[in-house]
């Protein structure tokens, strides 16, 4: 028998590549899915406050005391706290609102390693997708609070400047908490990407470096001051091309 005379259903390849391609179909099913589901749970939830840090920081380390004492404050406020519910700094946000008046939301991750959901939340939503989980820490935060950080915390601010830059989110208050730790990152955007025309100097002004917790919650509310809380009609409809 020839080569060319081989039933299509016989061929080892072509099986598997329209096996991969009918669960990459069904994959769009999941991934519409999961924005549903959270959408639906989460609709409630405004103000919301999104707070990003490490998953590395044992809860005797500043940075994790300093994080819950700013999620309680937030919480105490009227502010709903999301975090990305995990250990660390998630975990010291989720704690920190779980016991204050306002929910504690974690939108946790399906990792291989070092995520493990933290039993602060009231509510907790799990994604496979990151893109999904990050749409939610957009979607339904009224200010971004982050703390030190690695390299999903850095992930999340730029997404959060570049959505705010490219006007495909409302200019919500970004704070960076922990001078010490963040002067250096501002200073060579300044010095450089400033400097080389990569961004425009005013760009620097969408964030804010504050050290202090009950500051952190005064320049949220005087960022909506004159405004409210919660997003406009114009402002929703540009959220849904997120």
């Amino acid at each position: 028998m020839h080569l060319d005379k081989i039933p299509i259903s016989a061929d080892p390849a072509r099986t598997a590549e329209n096996d991969y391609s009918a669960r990459e179909s069904w994959r769009m099913l999941g991934i519409m899915a999961e924005f549903v589901e959270a959408t639906e749970r989460l609709a409630s939830i405004r103000p919301a406050v999104s707070i990003f840090g490490s998953a590395r920081t044992s809860p005797d380390h500043a940075y994790y005391m300093l994080t819950e004492e700013i999620a309680r404050k937030l919480s105490d406020s009227g502010f709903s706290v999301i975090s990305g519910g995990g250990p660390g700094i998630m975990e010291a946000a989720n704690k920190g609102a779980y016991f204050g008046k306002s929910p504690s939301i974690g939108l946790n991750i399906q990792l291989p390693h070092e995520q493990s959901g933290n039993p602060y939340q009231d509510i907790s939503q799990t994604f496979k997708h990151f893109f999904a989980r990050k749409v939610m820490f957009v979607k339904f935060a009224a200010a971004y609070v982050v703390m030190p950080g690695g390299f999903g915390t850095l992930d999340e601010l730029s997404e959060a400047l570049t959505l705010i830059q490219t006007g495909k989110i409302p200019r919500i208050p970004i704070i960076l908490v922990g001078a010490s730790f963040w002067s250096g990152l501002i200073e060579w955007f300044k010095a450089t990407l400033t400097e080389e025309g990569m961004i425009a100097a005013e760009d620097i002004d969408l964030m804010q470096i504050i050290d202090s917790p009950q500051e952190v919650v005064d320049a949220i509310f005087n960022h909506y001051e004159k405004r409210g809380f919660m997003p406009s009609l114009a402002e929703r409809e540009i959220q849904l091309s997120l």
